[in-house]
């Protein structure tokens, strides 16, 4: 564990910062997932994954969860549309416990985080909310052109000061020369192995992806879990409501009794005053 202190200014432990990462690129893999709810936090600190990745209104959350797991919380285009957006959440983001931010908006938007002393992750490849500019969601970088352009925008990305780049569902082939020839820490998500950091989401991860896509692996079955308990929650509620109906609950077993004899001196006092 490392000792910090957090852009709020509290002395913390993190179990990676940016200066870590940096240096151990090239020489060991990270692991990276999300977390949307404190389960889901709670799960992957358990584990031992290296960092998560979250939205920006989840920071705080997450890090009550996470005391110590690495952060990189995303800046979502249309909840910052403004830079004023981008530097007031941004800061209110590092203060809560990020890490460091990420953003699919343009170079100006790393620049403006980066001179700021943020750590800034950038985003190559496919960009889903974007996709209507490239044809469609598919795959980025299967001709050579595509991946010199690639490699050029992470280039950019270099020069306007992030540390590190999503490069999502890349050709496997684009990602390992671009990690060979960038300082950035790459984190793949669909792009093959060779990134320094390799992200799927936590429901992917976990099976509670009813459709997920190609790049995933299962390792879990949640999804079906809880469909079961979803299925014993309806069970339970129905046979509740039945028993209501047909005036089977409450019974004895569930209900209070006056103390023996009392009842008789009740409704006889009753009488008296009907």
């Amino acid at each position: 564990m490392a000792r910090i202190y957090t852009y709020g200014g509290e002395l913390a432990e993190r179990n990676h910062t940016v200066g870590g990462l940096q240096a151990g690129k090239g020489s060991r893999k990270y692991s990276q997932a999300s977390a949307t709810s404190p389960e889901q936090a709670a799960a992957v600190a358990e584990a031992g994954i290296d960092m998560l990745s979250i939205v920006t209104q989840d920071v705080a959350m997450v890090r009550s969860v996470c005391p110590t797991t690495f952060i990189t919380a995303a800046l979502m285009l249309t909840d910052h549309p403004t830079d004023d957006d981008l530097l007031r959440n941004g800061f209110a983001a590092m203060e809560a416990g990020a890490d460091a931010l990420y953003t699919i908006r343009g170079l100006s938007a790393v620049e403006l985080l980066a001179e700021k002393g943020i750590p800034v992750m950038g985003h190559a490849g496919l960009v889903p909310r974007f996709s209507t500019w490239t044809g469609g969601l598919r795959a980025v970088g299967k001709t050579a052109d595509e991946a010199l352009g690639i490699l050029d925008h992470c280039r950019q990305l270099e020069d306007a000061g992030a540390f590190a780049v999503e490069m999502e569902v890349v050709a496997s082939e684009v990602l390992e020369e671009i990690t060979k020839r960038t300082s950035l820490l790459t984190s793949s998500i669909g792009g093959g192995p060779a990134g320094d950091i390799i992200f799927l989401f936590t429901e992917d991860i976990t099976g509670e992806n009813p459709d997920p896509p190609r790049h995933v692996r299962r390792y879990g079955d949640v999804g079906q879990t809880v469909a079961q308990a979803h299925r014993e929650r309806v069970e339970a509620l129905r046979a509740f409501h039945h028993d209501v109906t047909d005036l089977h609950f409450p019974g004895p077993a569930e209900s209070v009794a006056m103390s023996e004899g009392e009842a008789t001196r009740l409704r006889q006092q009753l009488e008296t005053l009907d």
